[in-house]
This record gives structure tokens, sequence and C-alpha cells, in this order.
């Protein structure tokens, strides 16, 4: 099989600041209190995806997903290790990511699709496309900046969804939108799995990685701790000592943050 994402042996530290103000950096110095600290988002994890496969990221809030998933887009750099990637990438990673608020609805669907490498004859052609699915109505050719968050969402989520990939990543971008919005990017995503691209998908609803997803990869404070069968990683999390209620909210609202 193809490999299409490598991650070997990746990890990535950010620092923490205590203090801001040269007071209170004073006051820290005297109390001989620590001024920074670092912390190990990513902490030496290796997985190899293949060509088509369906994988569901998966892990409590901080566990270090969406710094996982910026490595692999490429909109961050890993400390150590290696991620290589085969083919065109497309996805939304943040709401609104790349998106120009000074500039409309419309100027910004060609910007994101060019940031997503698309040329202008390919944007115009699926533009139609990308504006019926966006259902943005006459907000398109106003300011992005005067949109919701979830409009944006719509909006960032349609381009990407229509972009010609190999890879496709999302992270938690359904959250933010309504219920018949969750259920038509469902039915998308479903299509680009069809399609055989790679799919990539961070979600806390089990709900939606059990339906999307044929692997399961957890990370546990930066660590990969799981990587198998999608109900086996639910276990792991213990997602599925959830009540029944909260079950059918997350099968029905695909992509909740819960």
């Amino acid at each position: 099989m193809t490999e299409s994402i490598v991650v070997q042996d990746v990890s990535k530290r950010f620092t923490m600041q205590y203090t801001r103000t040269i007071k209170e950096m004073s006051i820290a110095a005297l109390r001989r209190q620590p001024l920074k600290d670092t912390f190990l988002a990513v902490n030496d994890v290796s997985f190899t995806a293949h060509q088509g496969e369906s994988i569901g990221l998966m892990g409590l809030n901080g566990s270090g997903k969406s710094t996982l998933l910026k490595l692999i887009s490429g909109v961050m750099k890993p400390d150590t290790g290696k991620v290589l990637t085969r083919g065109r990438i497309a996805g939304l990673i943040a709401a609104g990511a790349g998106f120009h608020h000074q500039l409309t609805g419309r100027e910004n669907v060609f910007l994101n699709a060019a940031i997503l490498g698309m040329s202008e004859a390919e944007t115009k052609r699926k533009f139609d496309q990308i504006v019926d699915f966006a259902d943005v109505g006459k907000f398109l050719d106003t300011p992005v900046g005067h949109y919701s968050s979830g409009m944006s969402a719509r909006l960032g989520f349609a381009v990407a969804a229509f972009a010609e990939s190999d890879i496709f990543l999302a992270d938690e971008v359904l959250a933010v939108g309504d219920r018949p919005f969750k259920k038509k990017c469902m039915a998308r995503m479903q299509e680009i799995k069809a399609e055989g691209r790679t799919l990539f998908y961070v979600s806390h609803s089990p709900g939606s990685v059990r339906k999307m997803c044929d692997r399961a990869l957890v990370l546990e404070k930066g660590v990969l701790a799981f990587d198998g069968p999608v109900a086996e990683g639910i276990r792991f999390l213990k997602y599925d000592t959830d009540n029944e209620d909260d079950e059918t909210i997350a099968d029905d609202e695909i992509g909740a943050d819960i």
C-alpha cells in the first residue's frame, strides 16, 4: 500500500511565560519563581497512514491533537523527528483559518483556495459548488470580519471540501455549525472517503469517529497511547461508558465537541 502520511519520532515543545510585565518579572525574581517553563505538546510520536485510510485522532483536551494536525499540515515544523506527506493536503484545522477579515466572502474563496494550492481556473470551475455548499447567501459579498463563527466555518469547510487533494484534514471544525450543516459536512466527508483520499479527522465525538473512521489514534499528554481499531480506541478512552443520551447526541450532532 502507498504511504500517505509518515510521522517518525516527532516532538514539539512550547514555552509558557508565567509573567509579562517588568513588575511581575521583578517580583518573581525576588521570590525565586520561574519566569517561564516548557512542555512537550507532542512527545516522540510515530505512525504511518496509507492512502485511502480514514483515521480518527482522539484524546482529552490538551493531549496534543491540534498540534499534531498542524505538524502534518505543515503549519508547524517539529523540533525533532520527521513528518512526510504524499500529494496535496486540504482541509480545515481552524474555523476561518486563512481568511482576511477585510475581504469579502467571494474574495476569500479565491484567497483560501490559492492557499490550498488551487489554481484560479480550478476555483472558478468549482465556485458555484463551494458557494452552494457554504450557503452564506447575501453575505457572500460582505467582509468576512462580519461573519459569525458558524458562517466562517461553513465557507472555510466548503473551500477545503471541494479542493482536489490526496489528504483531507479536519480538526473539530464541525462543532461550530448547526445540525443541518454538520450532517451536510458528514455527507461530504463520506464522499471524500469514497474517493480514496486519506482522511485524518480530529474529534471528541465517538459517534462521528465510528461512522467516519476505520482506525483510531489516541493521544495522552502528547504521547501516542493507542493505535488500532476505532471501537477499541473508544473503549481505551472510556468514551463507551458515557450514558446513552450522550452517545445519541454525539451520533446526531456529528463532530460536536463534548
